[in-house]
């Protein structure tokens, strides 16, 4: 056994790096059980996201009959919050508590903004279904409980998510720094995978009790979670034993550095227009499933672990190919046209209704998303001023959050009025709203494409 055993280590050391992404991250200094133990931020923050945008989605529009459009607005609250992501990415770098944290405090403060949301959405739920089934109580008292608790969900995500890579960054090389945060993007996949499953097995008997365990369940989790992760990672400096501390930059003048970079401004660009391409979808993915070809909310959860796995392939591949010296616009690209099939195939599954030709096209979809991300990622990183990294990853977050928040919006919208028209005879009425979605979603991925040759030209002169 013990000679079986040796066997078995000295394949898994030949073999794990080049098998598992981003396993050579690693140091002396920060050992690999470290950064998976900080990676479990984002793991909470894929629980969060699955929660909200997989089945609390579908459960609104399918069980509770609430208008998509009107769901769409609410999972798109926390984009009010997106734009500050740029800011918050800054106060982290620059702030000091009177322990000397920077990043703690603030993923702290982020922690207890969803915890409190998910705490209070049970009830929000409640009064929006008696709102809805009781002509005593007027549905904008639902309507808003629920949107306050998405939004409280939706705030302490984009503080941790932003601040957790920050610190992520803060630990490694800076030749690591860009594999670090695919690691942690990987850690957010593999919770929506987990939390999709979870959600899927628990809510096979769909009762509104039980989605109140699930939700309470998740809140109680998320802390845990982020405790943990958070446990001895950063330095504890006391601004006394360092020293007066240095004048810092305004945010307008760290701004004003950053976005003045090559091709900057439209590297951000390609960030927007490409996430609104890939998540106009998010909303109506799950109802489709629902109301077109019939699956069950189960069922329905299970297709967000396909995406979410869908994604962690395209990000297993796109480390692969960027940790060599790979041009992540290329990859960008490469994701945007994957989509282009993948959206094809979701169409096609409705006049077919063929729910395996949908969960393959739901997969693709994950992995031009994951291919896409990793790309526009990587190139924030790689181009990032030295002492910018929250301010970069905070633009860049900010960027793809608000796009997304905006396409859910789109999304809904579209879906309720398209509905009536019956544009397509060849397809069942209520499929109509969502083909135009889609659709919409292959001539942005175009769009997208064409904005982003220049970027592919840059990257083919620095290759010569």
């Amino acid at each position: 056994m013990k000679s079986f055993d040796r066997k078995l280590i000295g394949l898994w050391s030949r073999w794990g790096m080049k098998v598992l992404p981003f396993a050579d991250v690693a140091s002396d200094e920060l050992p690999l059980s470290r950064l998976l133990r900080l990676s479990l931020i984002q793991f909470s923050v894929g629980i969060s996201l699955t929660l909200l945008v997989g089945t609390l989605n579908r459960v609104m529009i399918v069980e509770l009959q609430v208008p998509a459009t009107i769901v769409g607005f609410m999972l798109a609250l926390p984009l009010l919050f997106a734009p500050f992501r740029a800011l918050i990415g800054f106060r982290s770098d620059t702030h000091q508590s009177a322990v000397g944290w920077r990043r703690v405090p603030y993923i702290y403060r982020g922690t207890m903004l969803q915890f409190g949301g998910l705490a209070v959405m049970p009830f929000a739920l409640l009064v929006l279904a008696k709102s809805l089934n009781s002509a005593h109580a007027p549905e904008w008292v639902g309507q808003i409980s629920a949107a306050i608790a998405i939004l409280l969900v939706g705030a302490g995500v984009h503080v941790t998510q932003t601040v957790g890579l920050a610190l992520a960054t803060d630990l490694t090389r800076e030749d690591q720094q860009a594999n670090v945060v695919g690691l942690m993007y990987v850690s957010l996949l593999v919770g929506s995978i987990t939390a999709a499953l979870a959600f899927g097995t628990f809510l096979v008997n769909f009762t509104p009790g039980r989605l109140i365990q699930v939700i309470q369940g998740t809140a109680v989790v998320t802390i845990l979670l982020n405790i943990v992760a958070t446990w001895k990672q950063e330095a504890m400096r006391p601004s006394g034993a360092t020293g007066a501390p240095q004048p810092q930059p305004t945010f307008r003048e760290s701004w004003d550095t950053f976005i003045v970079q090559h091709r900057s401004l439209r590297r951000l660009l390609v960030t927007g227009l490409g996430t609104l391409a890939l998540s106009m979808s998010d909303i109506v993915l799950e109802p489709y499933g629902g109301q077109v070809l019939g699956l069950s909310v189960g069922a329905t959860t299970k297709l967000t672990a396909v995406f979410a796995g869908g994604c962690l392939v395209g990000f297993a591949f796109a480390s692969q190919i960027l940790s060599r010296g790979g041009d992540p616009f290329r990859m960008s690209a490469l994701g945007a046209l994957l989509g282009l099939p993948a959206f094809a195939m979701v169409i096609a599954a409705a006049p077919m209704q063929s729910a395996p030709l949908f969960a393959i096209g739901v997969l693709l979809v994950g992995c031009g998303t994951g291919l896409f991300s990793h790309g526009t990622l990587t190139a924030t990183m790689r181009f990032a001023p030295a002492d910018q990294v929250g301010m970069a990853l905070g633009a860049w977050g900010a960027v793809q959050a608000t796009a997304a928040g905006f396409g859910a919006v789109l999304g809904g919208l579209l879906r309720d009025v398209v509905a009536d028209f019956a544009l397509f005879a060849a397809l069942p009425r209520i499929a109509d709203g969502y083909v135009v979605v889609y659709t919409l979603e292959i001539l942005l991925l175009t769009a997208t494409l064409a904005i982003m040759m220049p970027l592919l030209r840059d990257g083919r002169d620095r290759a010569l």
